[in-house]
Protein backbone atom coordinates (compact mmCIF):
# COMPACT_ATOMS: atom_id res chain seq x y z
CA UNK A 1 0.00 0.00 0.00
CA UNK A 2 1.21 3.22 -0.72
CA UNK A 3 1.34 6.22 2.09
CA UNK A 4 -1.20 8.51 3.07
CA UNK A 5 0.42 12.20 1.80
CA UNK A 6 -0.99 13.33 5.65
CA UNK A 7 0.49 16.89 5.37
CA UNK A 8 -1.78 19.99 3.56
CA UNK A 9 1.83 21.37 2.56
CA UNK A 10 2.70 17.98 1.19
CA UNK A 11 -0.29 16.97 -0.43
CA UNK A 12 -0.93 20.58 -2.34
CA UNK A 13 2.73 20.42 -3.65
CA UNK A 14 1.11 16.76 -4.96
CA UNK A 15 -1.65 18.34 -6.62
CA UNK A 16 0.55 21.02 -8.23
CA UNK A 17 2.99 18.18 -9.82
CA UNK A 18 0.09 16.52 -10.52
CA UNK A 19 -2.04 19.39 -12.44
CA UNK A 20 1.79 20.48 -14.03
CA UNK A 21 1.51 16.91 -16.02
CA UNK A 22 -1.88 17.32 -16.99
CA UNK A 23 -0.52 21.55 -18.09
CA UNK A 24 1.85 20.11 -19.73
CA UNK A 25 1.07 16.81 -21.53
CA UNK A 26 -2.81 17.38 -22.53
CA UNK A 27 -3.12 21.16 -22.01
CA UNK A 28 -0.24 22.24 -23.88
CA UNK A 29 1.26 19.09 -25.68
CA UNK A 30 -2.14 17.92 -27.48
CA UNK A 31 -4.63 21.45 -27.27
CA UNK A 32 -2.18 24.33 -27.74
CA UNK A 33 -2.00 22.91 -31.67
CA UNK A 34 -6.12 23.05 -31.76
CA UNK A 35 -5.56 26.87 -32.26
CA UNK A 36 -2.31 26.94 -34.28
CA UNK A 37 -3.72 25.03 -37.70
CA UNK A 38 -5.12 28.40 -39.05
CA UNK A 39 -2.08 30.00 -38.30
CA UNK A 40 0.03 27.28 -39.68
CA UNK A 41 -2.31 27.15 -42.58
CA UNK A 42 -2.10 30.63 -43.36
CA UNK A 43 1.80 30.56 -42.76
CA UNK A 44 1.66 28.07 -45.45
CA UNK A 45 3.77 25.67 -43.09
CA UNK A 46 1.25 23.17 -43.71
CA UNK A 47 -1.82 22.62 -46.13
CA UNK A 48 -5.43 22.30 -44.35
CA UNK A 49 -5.14 18.09 -44.88
CA UNK A 50 -1.54 18.23 -43.46
CA UNK A 51 -2.85 20.08 -40.58
CA UNK A 52 -5.96 17.97 -40.12
CA UNK A 53 -3.05 15.19 -40.43
CA UNK A 54 -0.13 16.50 -37.94
CA UNK A 55 -2.93 16.50 -35.19
CA UNK A 56 -3.47 12.74 -36.12
CA UNK A 57 -0.13 12.06 -35.78
CA UNK A 58 -0.17 13.32 -32.34
CA UNK A 59 -3.14 11.34 -31.28
CA UNK A 60 -0.73 7.85 -33.00
CA UNK A 61 1.83 9.53 -30.62
CA UNK A 62 -0.24 9.37 -27.40
CA UNK A 63 -1.64 6.09 -28.15
CA UNK A 64 2.06 4.97 -28.39
CA UNK A 65 2.81 6.45 -25.06
CA UNK A 66 -0.30 4.81 -23.21
CA UNK A 67 0.58 1.12 -24.74
CA UNK A 68 4.16 1.71 -23.62
CA UNK A 69 3.98 3.26 -20.35
CA UNK A 70 4.04 0.48 -17.99
CA UNK A 71 7.16 -0.64 -19.81
CA UNK A 72 8.76 3.08 -19.32
CA UNK A 73 8.02 3.17 -15.55
CA UNK A 74 9.11 -0.42 -14.73
CA UNK A 75 12.64 0.32 -16.91
CA UNK A 76 12.80 4.22 -15.73
CA UNK A 77 10.97 4.40 -12.75
CA UNK A 78 7.60 6.53 -12.26
CA UNK A 79 9.77 10.02 -10.98
CA UNK A 80 11.97 9.17 -13.64
CA UNK A 81 9.79 8.60 -16.56
CA UNK A 82 7.84 12.07 -15.47
CA UNK A 83 10.66 13.86 -15.10
CA UNK A 84 12.19 13.00 -18.77
CA UNK A 85 8.43 13.26 -20.44
CA UNK A 86 8.24 16.72 -18.76
CA UNK A 87 12.06 17.78 -20.65
CA UNK A 88 11.51 16.18 -23.93
CA UNK A 89 8.12 17.75 -24.20
CA UNK A 90 9.59 21.44 -24.21
CA UNK A 91 12.45 20.11 -26.49
CA UNK A 92 9.44 18.97 -28.93
CA UNK A 93 8.00 22.48 -29.17
CA UNK A 94 11.73 24.18 -29.61
CA UNK A 95 12.44 21.86 -32.38
CA UNK A 96 8.96 22.80 -34.23
CA UNK A 97 10.05 26.49 -34.09
CA UNK A 98 12.34 25.33 -36.86
CA UNK A 99 9.83 23.64 -39.73
CA UNK A 100 12.47 21.56 -42.15
CA UNK A 101 10.01 19.52 -43.23
CA UNK A 102 6.51 17.81 -42.92
CA UNK A 103 8.52 14.84 -41.52
CA UNK A 104 10.23 16.41 -38.84
CA UNK A 105 7.26 18.25 -37.88
CA UNK A 106 5.33 15.01 -37.51
CA UNK A 107 8.01 12.98 -35.94
CA UNK A 108 8.25 16.05 -33.06
CA UNK A 109 4.11 16.11 -32.87
CA UNK A 110 4.14 12.36 -32.38
CA UNK A 111 7.14 12.13 -29.14
CA UNK A 112 4.64 15.49 -27.97
CA UNK A 113 1.33 12.79 -28.20
CA UNK A 114 4.03 9.59 -26.46
CA UNK A 115 5.14 12.50 -23.71
CA UNK A 116 2.02 13.47 -23.02
CA UNK A 117 0.44 10.16 -22.52
CA UNK A 118 3.01 8.98 -20.12
CA UNK A 119 2.51 12.03 -18.17
CA UNK A 120 -1.98 11.54 -17.88
CA UNK A 121 -0.93 7.68 -17.31
CA UNK A 122 1.81 8.03 -14.40
CA UNK A 123 1.07 10.59 -13.01
CA UNK A 124 -2.51 11.02 -11.30
CA UNK A 125 -3.62 7.21 -9.95
CA UNK A 126 -0.38 7.71 -7.75
CA UNK A 127 -1.29 10.87 -6.31
CA UNK A 128 -4.45 10.16 -5.97
CA UNK A 129 -4.37 6.29 -4.19
CA UNK A 130 -2.22 8.13 -1.65
CA UNK A 131 -4.95 10.86 -0.82
CA UNK A 132 -7.57 10.34 1.76
CA UNK A 133 -10.81 8.46 0.04
CA UNK A 134 -13.03 11.22 1.20
CA UNK A 135 -11.05 13.95 -0.79
CA UNK A 136 -10.07 11.69 -4.28
CA UNK A 137 -12.94 13.27 -6.20
CA UNK A 138 -11.96 16.76 -5.83
CA UNK A 139 -8.29 15.53 -6.10
CA UNK A 140 -9.18 14.19 -9.54
CA UNK A 141 -10.40 17.73 -10.26
CA UNK A 142 -7.46 19.88 -9.41
CA UNK A 143 -5.23 17.80 -10.75
CA UNK A 144 -7.22 17.57 -14.11
CA UNK A 145 -7.74 21.09 -13.92
CA UNK A 146 -3.99 21.23 -15.28
CA UNK A 147 -5.71 20.74 -18.83
CA UNK A 148 -8.03 23.28 -18.84
CA UNK A 149 -5.17 25.90 -17.66
CA UNK A 150 -2.96 24.76 -20.16
CA UNK A 151 -5.87 25.04 -23.13
CA UNK A 152 -7.03 28.62 -21.71
CA UNK A 153 -2.79 29.57 -21.77
CA UNK A 154 -2.62 28.49 -25.15
CA UNK A 155 -5.21 30.80 -26.77
CA UNK A 156 -4.82 33.45 -24.62
CA UNK A 157 -0.64 33.05 -25.76
CA UNK A 158 -1.48 32.54 -29.08
CA UNK A 159 -2.33 35.96 -30.08
CA UNK A 160 0.33 37.79 -28.21
CA UNK A 161 3.15 35.46 -29.35
CA UNK A 162 2.25 34.92 -33.43
CA UNK A 163 2.31 39.12 -33.42
CA UNK A 164 6.44 38.09 -32.70
CA UNK A 165 6.15 35.33 -35.25
CA UNK A 166 5.03 31.79 -35.44
CA UNK A 167 8.00 30.86 -34.34
CA UNK A 168 7.72 32.15 -31.44
CA UNK A 169 4.55 30.77 -30.53
CA UNK A 170 6.44 27.24 -30.30
CA UNK A 171 9.31 28.79 -28.09
CA UNK A 172 7.03 30.20 -25.98
CA UNK A 173 5.43 27.04 -25.12
CA UNK A 174 8.25 25.42 -24.87
CA UNK A 175 9.42 28.15 -22.36
CA UNK A 176 6.24 27.67 -20.55
CA UNK A 177 7.02 24.10 -20.65
CA UNK A 178 10.44 24.39 -18.64
CA UNK A 179 9.44 26.62 -16.41
CA UNK A 180 6.81 24.07 -14.91
CA UNK A 181 9.25 21.29 -15.04
CA UNK A 182 11.63 23.01 -12.83
CA UNK A 183 8.82 23.86 -10.18
CA UNK A 184 7.33 20.43 -9.93
CA UNK A 185 10.31 18.65 -10.35
CA UNK A 186 10.08 17.00 -6.38
CA UNK A 187 6.80 16.36 -6.56
CA UNK A 188 6.46 12.60 -8.19
CA UNK A 189 7.25 10.06 -6.44
CA UNK A 190 8.13 6.41 -7.38
CA UNK A 191 5.45 4.30 -5.87
CA UNK A 192 6.25 1.77 -2.88
CA UNK A 193 6.25 -1.75 -4.58
CA UNK A 194 3.38 -3.32 -3.08
CA UNK A 195 2.99 -7.11 -1.84
CA UNK A 196 1.30 -10.05 -3.09
CA UNK A 197 -1.03 -10.25 -5.43
CA UNK A 198 -3.52 -7.52 -6.38
CA UNK A 199 -7.27 -8.19 -4.75
CA UNK A 200 -9.65 -9.46 -7.66
CA UNK A 201 -12.87 -7.56 -8.25
CA UNK A 202 -16.38 -8.93 -8.03
CA UNK A 203 -16.98 -10.24 -11.58
CA UNK A 204 -19.50 -8.33 -11.92
CA UNK A 205 -17.29 -5.06 -11.43
CA UNK A 206 -15.11 -6.64 -14.47
CA UNK A 207 -17.93 -6.27 -16.38
CA UNK A 208 -18.52 -2.96 -15.40
CA UNK A 209 -15.09 -2.21 -16.05
CA UNK A 210 -15.12 -3.36 -19.72
CA UNK A 211 -18.37 -1.14 -20.06
CA UNK A 212 -16.33 1.95 -18.78
CA UNK A 213 -13.45 1.15 -21.15
CA UNK A 214 -15.91 1.39 -24.48
CA UNK A 215 -17.73 4.13 -23.12
CA UNK A 216 -14.36 6.14 -22.65
CA UNK A 217 -13.42 5.42 -26.21
CA UNK A 218 -16.57 6.63 -27.69
CA UNK A 219 -16.51 9.66 -25.52
CA UNK A 220 -12.45 10.21 -26.84
CA UNK A 221 -13.99 9.96 -30.45
CA UNK A 222 -16.43 12.67 -29.74
CA UNK A 223 -14.53 14.60 -28.43
CA UNK A 224 -11.70 15.12 -31.48
CA UNK A 225 -14.05 17.52 -33.72
CA UNK A 226 -13.41 20.01 -30.63
CA UNK A 227 -10.20 19.23 -30.05
CA UNK A 228 -8.61 19.43 -33.57
CA UNK A 229 -11.39 21.17 -35.68
CA UNK A 230 -13.37 23.80 -33.77
CA UNK A 231 -10.90 26.59 -33.74
CA UNK A 232 -10.51 26.33 -37.60
CA UNK A 233 -14.18 26.23 -38.24
CA UNK A 234 -14.37 29.53 -36.47
CA UNK A 235 -10.88 31.00 -37.84
CA UNK A 236 -11.88 29.63 -41.78
CA UNK A 237 -15.40 28.23 -41.70
CA UNK A 238 -17.03 30.68 -40.90
CA UNK A 239 -14.59 32.88 -41.69
CA UNK A 240 -14.12 34.77 -38.52
CA UNK A 241 -10.00 34.56 -38.51
CA UNK A 242 -7.56 33.21 -36.26
CA UNK A 243 -8.05 35.97 -33.44
CA UNK A 244 -11.92 35.32 -33.69
CA UNK A 245 -10.75 31.11 -33.10
CA UNK A 246 -8.30 31.81 -30.22
CA UNK A 247 -10.75 34.11 -28.56
CA UNK A 248 -13.20 30.72 -28.72
CA UNK A 249 -10.03 28.60 -27.05
CA UNK A 250 -9.90 30.80 -24.62
CA UNK A 251 -13.82 30.24 -23.54
CA UNK A 252 -13.26 26.27 -24.33
CA UNK A 253 -10.17 26.74 -21.70
CA UNK A 254 -11.96 28.19 -19.23
CA UNK A 255 -14.74 25.36 -19.26
CA UNK A 256 -11.68 23.01 -19.15
CA UNK A 257 -10.67 24.95 -16.16
CA UNK A 258 -13.77 24.43 -14.15
CA UNK A 259 -14.84 21.00 -15.30
CA UNK A 260 -12.67 18.63 -13.63
CA UNK A 261 -13.50 21.08 -9.97
CA UNK A 262 -17.05 20.83 -10.82
CA UNK A 263 -17.24 17.16 -12.06
CA UNK A 264 -15.23 15.83 -8.67
CA UNK A 265 -17.23 18.23 -6.64
CA UNK A 266 -20.68 16.31 -8.05
CA UNK A 267 -18.77 12.72 -7.69
CA UNK A 268 -18.38 13.37 -4.22
CA UNK A 269 -21.67 13.81 -3.86
CA UNK A 270 -24.04 11.38 -6.29
CA UNK A 271 -20.79 9.37 -7.42
CA UNK A 272 -18.93 8.62 -10.51
CA UNK A 273 -21.35 6.94 -12.39
CA UNK A 274 -24.13 8.89 -11.83
CA UNK A 275 -21.67 12.36 -12.91
CA UNK A 276 -20.18 10.20 -15.24
CA UNK A 277 -23.64 9.38 -16.88
CA UNK A 278 -24.72 13.11 -17.14
CA UNK A 279 -21.43 14.03 -18.51
CA UNK A 280 -21.97 12.00 -21.43
CA UNK A 281 -25.50 13.68 -21.98
CA UNK A 282 -24.31 17.03 -21.97
CA UNK A 283 -21.91 16.49 -24.10
CA UNK A 284 -23.78 14.95 -26.61
CA UNK A 285 -26.00 18.23 -26.94
CA UNK A 286 -23.13 20.74 -26.97
CA UNK A 287 -21.22 18.84 -29.66
CA UNK A 288 -23.83 18.92 -31.80
CA UNK A 289 -24.20 22.46 -31.47
CA UNK A 290 -22.05 23.98 -34.15
CA UNK A 291 -24.15 21.39 -36.66
CA UNK A 292 -26.72 24.25 -36.15
CA UNK A 293 -26.70 28.08 -37.16
CA UNK A 294 -26.33 28.90 -33.18
CA UNK A 295 -24.67 32.15 -33.56
CA UNK A 296 -21.88 33.44 -31.49
CA UNK A 297 -23.77 32.63 -28.16
CA UNK A 298 -24.29 29.24 -28.78
CA UNK A 299 -21.06 28.44 -30.03
CA UNK A 300 -19.77 30.24 -26.89
CA UNK A 301 -21.84 27.76 -25.13
CA UNK A 302 -20.82 24.70 -27.01
CA UNK A 303 -17.26 25.93 -26.49
CA UNK A 304 -17.28 26.63 -22.63
CA UNK A 305 -19.21 23.22 -21.89
CA UNK A 306 -17.06 21.16 -24.48
CA UNK A 307 -14.24 22.32 -22.68
CA UNK A 308 -15.63 21.61 -19.12
CA UNK A 309 -16.35 18.11 -20.75
CA UNK A 310 -13.04 17.01 -21.67
CA UNK A 311 -10.99 16.62 -18.63
CA UNK A 312 -14.10 16.25 -16.49
CA UNK A 313 -14.73 13.26 -17.92
CA UNK A 314 -11.00 12.02 -17.29
CA UNK A 315 -11.30 13.20 -13.62
CA UNK A 316 -14.87 11.05 -13.61
CA UNK A 317 -13.12 8.25 -14.62
CA UNK A 318 -10.08 7.61 -13.21
CA UNK A 319 -12.78 7.88 -9.69
CA UNK A 320 -14.93 5.44 -11.26
CA UNK A 321 -12.03 2.82 -11.16
CA UNK A 322 -11.03 3.54 -7.81
CA UNK A 323 -14.99 2.84 -7.04
CA UNK A 324 -14.38 -0.51 -9.00
CA UNK A 325 -11.40 -1.99 -7.89
CA UNK A 326 -10.02 -2.93 -4.86
CA UNK A 327 -6.04 -2.47 -5.15
CA UNK A 328 -3.45 0.11 -6.21
CA UNK A 329 -2.46 -2.60 -8.91
CA UNK A 330 -5.61 -2.97 -9.72
CA UNK A 331 -6.31 0.63 -10.05
CA UNK A 332 -3.18 1.40 -11.85
CA UNK A 333 -3.24 -1.51 -14.72
CA UNK A 334 -6.82 -0.13 -15.64
CA UNK A 335 -6.39 3.83 -15.62
CA UNK A 336 -3.38 2.62 -18.02
CA UNK A 337 -6.41 0.58 -20.09
CA UNK A 338 -8.54 3.36 -19.73
CA UNK A 339 -5.78 5.91 -21.33
CA UNK A 340 -5.27 3.52 -23.84
CA UNK A 341 -8.73 3.12 -25.37
CA UNK A 342 -9.09 6.58 -24.94
CA UNK A 343 -6.17 7.00 -27.07
CA UNK A 344 -6.86 4.44 -29.74
CA UNK A 345 -10.20 6.04 -30.26
CA UNK A 346 -9.35 9.54 -30.75
CA UNK A 347 -6.19 8.46 -32.90
CA UNK A 348 -8.46 6.69 -35.19
CA UNK A 349 -11.37 9.30 -35.23
CA UNK A 350 -8.54 11.83 -35.55
CA UNK A 351 -7.41 10.29 -38.86
CA UNK A 352 -11.23 8.95 -39.63
CA UNK A 353 -11.93 12.96 -39.35
CA UNK A 354 -9.05 14.17 -41.25
CA UNK A 355 -10.10 12.04 -44.17
CA UNK A 356 -13.30 12.97 -43.79
CA UNK A 357 -12.36 16.68 -43.96
CA UNK A 358 -10.11 16.37 -46.35
CA UNK A 359 -12.70 14.67 -48.78
CA UNK A 360 -15.64 16.89 -48.11
CA UNK A 361 -14.10 19.99 -46.38
CA UNK A 362 -17.49 20.11 -44.22
CA UNK A 363 -17.22 21.01 -40.62
CA UNK A 364 -21.03 19.68 -40.23
CA UNK A 365 -20.37 16.21 -40.31
CA UNK A 366 -17.24 16.13 -38.33
CA UNK A 367 -19.21 17.62 -35.63
CA UNK A 368 -22.34 15.26 -36.45
CA UNK A 369 -19.83 12.08 -36.02
CA UNK A 370 -18.32 13.16 -32.83
CA UNK A 371 -22.39 13.58 -31.34
CA UNK A 372 -23.35 10.22 -32.20
CA UNK A 373 -20.60 8.39 -31.09
CA UNK A 374 -21.43 10.17 -27.22
CA UNK A 375 -24.62 9.28 -27.46
CA UNK A 376 -23.78 5.75 -27.87
CA UNK A 377 -21.71 6.06 -25.11
CA UNK A 378 -24.76 7.38 -22.83
CA UNK A 379 -26.78 4.13 -25.14
CA UNK A 380 -24.37 1.98 -23.70
CA UNK A 381 -23.63 2.84 -20.26
CA UNK A 382 -27.87 2.96 -19.66
CA UNK A 383 -28.20 -0.22 -21.30
CA UNK A 384 -25.49 -2.30 -19.61
CA UNK A 385 -24.47 -0.68 -16.22
CA UNK A 386 -26.91 -1.58 -13.23
CA UNK A 387 -26.30 -2.49 -9.77
CA UNK A 388 -22.76 -3.03 -9.27
CA UNK A 389 -20.93 -4.95 -6.09
CA UNK A 390 -18.98 -1.92 -4.24
CA UNK A 391 -14.92 -3.11 -4.41
CA UNK A 392 -13.26 -4.23 -0.95
CA UNK A 393 -10.65 -1.50 0.01
CA UNK A 394 -10.57 2.09 0.83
Amino acid sequence: MSTTIRSEAGIRYALFAGLSASFVGVGLARFAYTPLIPALIGAAWLTPAGAAYLGATNFAGYLAGAWLSQRVAAVLGVRRGLRGALLLTAISFIACAWPLSELWLSVWRFIAGFTGALLMVLAAPGIVSRLPASRRGIASGVIFTGIGLGIAASGTLLPLLLDYGLRNVWLGFGALTLLLTALSWQGFQDPPLAPGLPVRPPRQNLRLLRTLYAEYALNAFGLVPHIVFFVDFIARGLDKGIAVGAGYWVIFGIGASVGPMLGGLLADRIGFRKALRASYALQMIVVALPIFDVGPFGLAVSALVAGASAPGVVALTIGRTQELLPSEDARRLAWRNCTLMFALAQALAAYLLSYVFAQTQGYAILFALGAGALALSLVLDVALVRDETPSAGP
